[in-house]
C-alpha cells in the first residue's frame, strides 16, 4: 500500500488535487487550481507539490474525458494527461488515470451516509449487488460499479454520447432541433449544463444559460416547463442505463446539474418517468436513486483505487 500519493479531479475548468495517506484522503491538503492559467497538467501538480514541500509515492487522476492506455484527453480543454510523464515529472512509483466517473464509482463504498440523498427510496440493497453511478454537469456519463472478491471494478464508459431516447412527438422534435442546432442528437446535448440552455431554446425560441433558468425553476413558467422536459429526459436515460446494468445496489446521481435540480426531483416527476418502463417498472422500483452531494467524491474515489 503506498505511503503518500497524490490525487485529482481534472476537469476542463478547474483541477483539484490533494493528498492521500495510506489511501485515505486528507481534507485538509484540498486545493482548487484554474486549467486557464498553466499549459497542463503537470504544471499544475508540480505548483501543488511545491507549495505542500512534499514528495509522492503513487497519484491517481480522475480526468473528465476518456482514457486508453494510462492517457486521458480533456473533452473541453486541449490537454494530454499521461500517466507515465506524470510519473517521471513526480517521481510516483505508480500513476493511475481514471475516467472521471470510475473515480465516482470508486467512492461509492467509502462516502458518507448524509451525503446521500434519497430521490427514489427503492428497497435495502442485497450485500454486494451492483450500483451505478451517474454523473450530470458539464457532461453527462454513466458507470456500473461491481464487487468481486479482488475489490470493486468499474469498467470506463462514455454512455452521455449514446442517442438521446426518443419515446413521443416532442423527443422527436426536440431530436431534430439538436440536430439543427449542435450537429448530433446525443443525450449530453439534452442532460448536461448547456443541455439545459438547448431544452430552453427548444420549447421558447430563446436559449437562456444554465444559471437563469435553474433559479427560476417553480416562479417562471418557462424555466419550470424546461426543468420538467430535462427530468423527465434524464429518468428516461437512466432508467435505461439501469436495465443496461441492473445496479440492484441502488444507484447515485453526481455532478452539479444532478445537485442543483435535487428539490425539483419529486414535484416534476423524474419518480413517474423513471419507473415508465412496462413490465419493467418493477424491477426499477427496486433500486434506490440518491443525489450524491459531496463534491470531493471524486478524491475519495481517486484514494480508494490506489488502494
Amino acid at each position: 500500500m503506498p505511503g503518500l500519493s497524490l490525487v485529482a479531479d481534472v476537469g476542463g475548468t478547474n483541477s483539484r488535487i490533494a493528498l492521500a495517506e495510506d489511501s485515505v484522503l486528507r481534507p485538509d491538503t484540498i486545493r482548487r487550481f484554474p486549467n486557464a492559467e498553466f499549459a497542463g497538467i503537470e504544471t499544475v501538480i508540480a505548483r501543488y507539490l511545491d507549495e505542500l514541500g512534499v514528495r509522492i509515492d503513487a497519484a491517481c487522476l480522475a480526468v473528465a474525458g476518456p482514457v486508453s492506455n494510462g492517457v486521458a484527453h480533456l473533452t473541453n480543454r486541449d490537454w494530454t494527461i499521461d500517466g507515465a510523464r506524470i510519473a517521471a515529472a513526480t517521481g510516483a512509483a505508480r500513476v493511475m488515470v481514471l475516467n472521471d466517473l470510475q473515480a465516482q464509482g470508486f467512492a461509492l463504498p467509502h462516502v458518507a451516509a448524509e451525503a446521500l440523498r434519497t430521490v427514489v427510496p427503492g428497497r435495502p440493497a442485497p450485500v454486494g449487488a451492483p450500483r451505478m453511478v451517474v454523473g450530470v454537469g458539464t457532461g453527462l456519463n454513466v458507470a456500473a460499479v461491481h464487487y468481486a472478491s479482488g475489490g470493486v471494478v468499474v469498467p470506463p464508459a462514455e454512455a452521455g454520447h449514446i442517442t438521446l431516447p426518443v419515446q413521443t412527438a416532442e423527443d422527436l422534435r426536440l431530436a431534430d432541433y439538436l440536430t439543427t442546432h449542435h450537429g448530433v442528437a446525443k443525450a449530453e446535448e439534452a442532460l448536461s449544463g448547456r443541455g439545459i440552455s438547448a431544452l430552453h431554446g427548444f420549447l421558447t425560441g430563446t436559449p437562456k444559460p444554465s444559471d437563469q433558468i435553474i433559479p427560476a425553476i417553480g416562479t417562471d413558467p418557462e424555466a419550470t416547463e424546461t426543468a420538467r422536459l430535462f427530468l423527465r429526459l434524464l429518468a428516461t436515460f437512466v432508467g435505461d442505463m439501469a436495465l443496461v446494468h441492473l445496479p440492484t445496489g441502488g444507484i447515485a446521481l453526481c455532478g452539479g446539474m444532478a445537485r442543483a435540480f435535487t428539490p425539483h426531483f419529486e414535484p416534476l416527476g423524474f419518480r413517474k418517468a423513471f419507473l415508465d418502463k412496462g413490465d419493467f417498472a418493477a424491477l426499477l422500483e427496486s433500486m434506490p436513486v440518491q443525489v450524491l452531494e459531496d463534491d470531493y467524491a471524486a478524491l475519495i474515489g481517486c484514494a480508494a483505487a490506489i488502494r
